[in-house]
Formats: C-alpha cells, sequence, structure tokens
C-alpha cells in the first residue's frame, strides 16, 4: 500500500486580481496548506459550506455583491474556528468580525505566513 499523505489544512483564497491570488496561493501552499482559489465572495461562500477551511484569505474589493468584509462576517458565522485575514490597499471600511486579522497592501509574506500558521 502507498503512504497516505498527511492531512493539510484547507484555506481560501479570494482575490479577483488573478496574479495577486496566485501569489498568495503558492505562498500558502508551500506552507503547507490545501488551497482553494476563488475570484469572488459568493464562490468562496459555497466553497465554505463544503469544504471547512481552517484558513481565509479574502480582499476587500472584490467583483459581485459582497466584498471581503461580509465574506469574513459570513465565515465567522459558519466556522467560529476559521482563521481569516483581510488585505487590502485601502483602509478598513467598516469593522471586521472578532479575531479577524487585516492586513494593508503589500502583504508581508512573513507577516502573513506568521497569522495562518497561528
Amino acid at each position: 500500500m502507498g503512504q497516505s499523505k498527511p492531512i493539510r489544512p484547507t484555506a481560501i483564497v479570494v482575490e479577483d486580481d488573478d496574479i495577486q491570488r496566485e501569489m498568495l496561493a503558492l505562498l500558502l501552499e508551500e506552507s503547507n496548506f490545501d488551497v482553494l482559489q476563488c475570484e469572488d465572495a459568493e464562490t468562496a461562500a459555497l466553497a465554505l459550506k463544503v469544504k471547512h477551511p481552517a484558513l481565509i484569505v479574502t480582499d476587500i474589493n472584490l467583483v459581485g455583491k459582497m466584498d471581503g468584509v461580509d465574506l469574513a462576517h459570513l465565515a465567522s458565522q459558519q466556522h467560529s474556528a476559521v482563521r481569516i485575514i483581510v488585505i487590502s490597499g485601502r483602509p478598513l471600511p467598516r469593522p471586521l468580525p472578532d479575531g479577524a486579522k487585516f492586513f494593508i497592501k503589500p502583504v508581508y509574506p512573513t507577516a502573513l505566513l506568521a497569522e495562518a500558521g497561528r
């Protein structure tokens, strides 16, 4: 029998900029996460229901009806244990749920990984 791989925690990366999303996903994959990439909050909300992620990293400004702050609140209501990191190039437009972290762009990989690994 083949050796089973250790189970990696799931992270959802929500970013409408393809390059930024890919960079975040690669960073998290190298840090031992299985990463699901979503370009909008609606897709991420569906993924939340199915995957029960350990971590969500989302931009605030997204295409669609929901933004990253809406998604952070939805995620914290559905999964109280999920770690949430919200990133943006602009100041936070309204409060995040308790426990969510906010990073202003550019996000430094070491800071992101330190928070992701908590």
